[in-house]
């Protein structure tokens, strides 16, 4: 299999394997208009197996999302062809507009312009809560 390098864009690496297509929906990469490249599986001596997106623009792209997702994964910025920039992602305090609170009677539920937001609150275990109601939030794994 043959991908072509990037001279100008971003690489999500060290996905772990099969996560990559959720992070491609949540950062709503099918309306981009450039090349986006998923690998999957590829081998990794660190981590056995592991998921890639190439991105062939510099798209802004929402960081915690990829931290919510796969707090290991990396982001490498690329610019003419060598690389620029390695940003290394965590778990991000706060979740603005990438979950929604399934809560009912929680105030974001009637209050529709209201933003969606999730704290951290258990970061052993990746647990967010509803700022509102303190709803636990979805797993990243789930819809």
């Amino acid at each position: 299999m043959n991908i072509d390098s990037i001279v100008n864009g971003i690489v999500i690496d060290h996905i772990t394997a099969g996560r990559a297509m959720r992070l491609y929906e949540l950062l709503g990469l099918g309306d981009a208009d450039c090349s986006v490249a998923i690998i999957k599986n590829a081998v990794s001596r660190k981590l056995g197996r592991k998921d890639i997106i190439k991105i062939d623009a510099n798209l802004p792209i929402n960081l915690d999302v990829i931290g919510y997702v796969d707090p290991g994964a990396t982001v490498n910025i690329i610019r003419e062809g060598a690389l620029s920039e390695k940003r290394i992602i965590g778990k991000p305090l706060r979740l603005t507009n990438v979950i929604r609170c399934r809560n009912p009677r929680c105030i974001t539920s009637v209050e529709q312009e209201l933003p969606h937001v999730f704290c951290l609150t258990d970061p052993e275990n990746g647990v967010y809560r509803c700022l509102y109601c303190e709803t636990k939030g979805t797993a990243p794994d789930e819809k």
